[in-house]
């Protein structure tokens, strides 16, 4: 894909800008500062005025109706149709685009009027991640999340700026390019969408259904499960689970229980654990898990934030711990405890009056029904969700790399068209993207 890049044509001359986020540049375009191509929009207005924007790297949107609003007066900045406006912090690199409405936005971004420049051109331009870089070059602060650039600083910038017309065939071109690229992208988040969805069927017909598709079949007696195979078993949790409780010790891992990934397998780190700040140095305050373990956090089991643990270690006391108290594969139960149908129990049955208040106690999990096949099916059913899963992720893996090699090609596209390293006035096609 990044090949293609060098079949497009180049400029017959270049000459040094002297600027090293540029390097050499056509020679009939013009050198010159970003103030001579843009003033500012310093107007300070009401977001009950004027709509509230929001600054994305999706570009200018409108603000979501459940935003607060303020009774501070002029407390935003104007934004007119065709302004360009940017975030003006490092934390929010690449928030940016051209307004395609009036509206306000907080003070923290910076409103430019484009003069005498092509306003899709423009919009390429300074979305570039090298002019992007550049800018927050130009900025200030003590740590890098409040790094901040101001209009003073980027007004500064030099930049390379072709005629016109020309301006407005290379905006074209993009449009064009990057619309096709775009295609290729959404193709591919489909598939993998479909992938995922595969994977989750794979997963409910095996935890609910078993291996066998001539196996004779019976009613469950529970509406979200359906049929069962004649022989398998539906009980309650407090069947094959006990609660348990128990201190944490010294030297063993602090593990995590996430929604996407179930029961981490070793240490999190501060940036990953939200209490990182407030960790507890005594161990005992932590509960102990032993491999085999089914863990869930009671504040996000609505959200199916359960799994089995995998290897000694602690975990916080916001966590039900339970041990089997039969003998159980519990890497089945995990999937079936993870499939949506159990994860909807388990909203139903936590408590609470709105979603980030509800809790799933231990009285409410143990009351839950639970598919139970033979421990044998239980172990085959397991090792075939994972064999199954293991090549669904990896066809999704693929998916995803051609998907980040298509977002790197369209980067390294737009650098290049609005930097001068590709001609693309008189276009010539390029093969097809994707």
């Amino acid at each position: 894909m990044i090949e293609q890049l060098a079949e497009l044509p180049t400029y017959e001359a270049y000459k040094d800008s002297g600027v090293e986020w540029l390097g050499e540049i056509p020679a009939h375009w013009n050198l010159t500062r970003l103030s001579t191509r843009f003033e500012e929009r310093r107007q300070k207005v009401s977001d009950k005025d004027f709509p509230a924007l929001s600054v994305t790297k999706n570009g200018i949107l409108p603000q979501l109706n459940t935003a607060a609003k303020t009774n501070d007066g002029d407390n935003r900045k104007l934004v007119k149709k065709g302004d360009f406006v940017i975030n003006g912090r490092s934390d929010r690199k690449g928030s940016s685009g051209i307004s395609d409405r009036d509206g306000s936005v907080s003070l923290i971004n910076i409103v430019l009027t484009p003069n005498d420049i092509d306003s899709q051109y423009c919009n390429f331009l300074l979305k570039s991640y090298a002019f992007i870089e550049e800018f927050y070059r130009m900025g200030h602060g003590i740590v890098a999340d409040l790094w901040t650039t101001r209009y003073d600083e980027m007004k500064a910038v030099i930049m390379g700026i072709p005629p016109l017309l020309e301006q407005t065939a290379i905006a074209a071109f993009l449009d064009r390019k990057t619309a096709q690229i775009d295609q290729a992208v959404a193709i591919k988040e489909q598939q993998i969408a479909l992938l995922k969805e595969r994977k989750q069927i794979l997963i409910q017909n095996a935890v609910t259904r078993g291996l066998d598709p001539n196996v004779p079949m019976r009613d469950s007696g529970v509406e979200w499960i359906g049929e069962i195979p004649a022989h398998w078993e539906i009980l309650a949790n407090r069947a094959l689970l006990r609660q348990r409780i128990e201190p944490g010790e010294e030297g063993l891992p602090l593990l995590s229980v996430s929604i996407h990934t179930a029961v981490s397998s070793e240490e999190i780190s501060d940036e990953e654990n939200i209490r990182g700040r407030i960790k507890i140095e005594d161990k005992t305050k932590y509960n102990l898990v032993q491999p085999g373990d089914i863990v869930f956090n009671m504040m996000r089991a609505w959200q199916g934030a359960i799994g089995a643990v995998t290897v000694k270690g602690m975990v916080s006391p916001a966590y039900i711990i339970s041990t089997p108290s039969q003998k159980i594969v519990s890497s089945y139960f995990e999937y079936q405890y993870r499939c949506p149908e159990f994860i909807q129990q388990m909203d139903r049955n936590s408590k609470g009056i709105t979603d980030f208040r509800k809790r799933l106690y231990w009285n409410e999990f143990k009351k839950l029904m639970t598919v139970v096949p033979p421990i044998e099916e239980q172990t085959a059913i397991a090792a075939h969700i994972e064999t199954q899963s293991a090549k669904i992720e990896r066809a999704i893996a693929i998916q995803q790399q051609q998907i980040d090699k298509l977002k790197e090609y369209k980067a390294t596209l737009i650098n290049s068209a609005v930097t001068g390293k590709i001609k693309v006035t008189e276009l010539r096609e390029c093969k097809d993207v994707g």
